[in-house]
This record gives structure tokens, sequence and C-alpha cells, in this order.
């Protein structure tokens, strides 16, 4: 299980090596499903699920101006790593809850 942070109109692509049978669940934020042809997909609220398996989703996209997160889950063991263009910078507040889940 593993974390995405996504900055206010950041955007991600989704490579299906890496997101292959991937659950995702918003825990803050909102986020945008960008569909295989380009088009806007689905905006995502918090506690919203999603598999990205078969979705035709290309990209996931933050429509907002805050972070949002996505706690990604993978059922097969493997080791994923998803870096932002730029460091999200935490406060220690968040660090510290991260580090007590």
């Amino acid at each position: 299980m593993w974390t995405l942070a996504l900055r206010g109109g950041a955007r991600v692509a989704v490579v299906a090596a890496q997101w292959y049978d991937a659950f995702g669940v918003v825990t803050r934020g909102r986020v945008q499903l960008e569909l295989r042809d380009g088009e806007p997909g689905p905006v995502l609220g918090r506690d919203a699920g999603f598999w990205l398996r078969g979705t035709g989703v290309r990209a996931l996209r933050n429509p907002g101006r805050r972070t949002a997160r996505v706690r990604i889950v993978t059922p097969r063991a493997r080791t994923v790593t998803c870096r932002p263009a730029r460091p999200e910078r935490q406060s220690l507040t968040e660090e510290r809850n991260e580090q007590h889940e």
C-alpha cells in the first residue's frame, strides 16, 4: 500500500505495468479520472474507491487547488515508485500522522 499526493492541478499518468490490479481510495480532496481518449472522466471525492484495471483511465488529475491524496492498494506484492515532479512539503503534523498510520 502506498499514498499518491497530487498537488492542486497536478496530473499523473497511469502506467499499466505499475497500476495493474491497483485499487485507489481518495483520502483527501478530489481526483478526476482522465480517460484514454483524453476526455475528462468523473470527479471522485473523499472516500470514493476505484479500480484502474480495464477502465480506460490514462491519468489521475487533481482539479482543485489543495493537495489531494489517494491511497493505493495493490494485491500483488511488488514495489512501485511514484515521485512527483517537485517534492511536496509536508507539515510536521502531517508527517507525524503518517508515521502513526
